[in-house]
């Protein structure tokens, strides 16, 4: 999958998706999520990889043949490890890997979607009709929120 929603990164470059099994974005996705979740935000790396990578489709961003993002589906309809490298934050990037996760959703079915929102992104998730559901909860020390969108199938 390709999606093209770059107008504001450097040089007007394009975003360009791909959906893939574990095994085929591994490499990309690992060290990103290194690079974001363990060195940025100090999360201990044993809490990084888990029995979900393996079952779940992983959404891979790229500018050019740089890997700047990355994402997941799990099979129950829970998108998460949603990363972007910081240089590439606010151009587009995490708006085209949510994108194309949900597409995936529609593709598998899936009737809907949820994600534990760290508290600055929930805004971002709202644009994409994620509404907060339940309360506030700590993950990896880290404020989250759930967030659900119900129906899959509407844009």
């Amino acid at each position: 999958m390709t999606a093209s929603s770059g107008d504001d990164l450097p040089n007007r470059a394009a975003v360009r998706v791909e959906v893939l099994p574990w095994k085929k974005a591994l490499n990309g996705a690992k060290p990103l999520r290194l690079a974001v979740f363990v060195q940025e935000q100090g999360i201990d790396e044993s809490e990084e990889w888990d029995e979900s990578d393996p079952v779940s489709w992983h959404a891979l961003a790229f500018v050019g043949a740089q890997c700047v993002g990355t994402g997941r589906l799990l099979p129950e309809g829970k998108i998460g490890r949603m990363a972007v490298l910081k240089a590439f934050r606010r151009k587009g990037v995490g708006a085209a890997i949510l994108k194309a996760l949900m597409d995936e959703a529609r593709k598998l079915g899936l009737p809907e979607l949820r994600l534990s929102a760290q508290h600055q992104a929930i805004e971002f998730y709202r644009q994409f009709g994620f509404e907060t559901e339940g309360e506030p909860h700590i993950e990896v020390g880290i404020p989250h929120q759930w967030m659900k969108r119900r129906d899959v199938n509407r844009g």
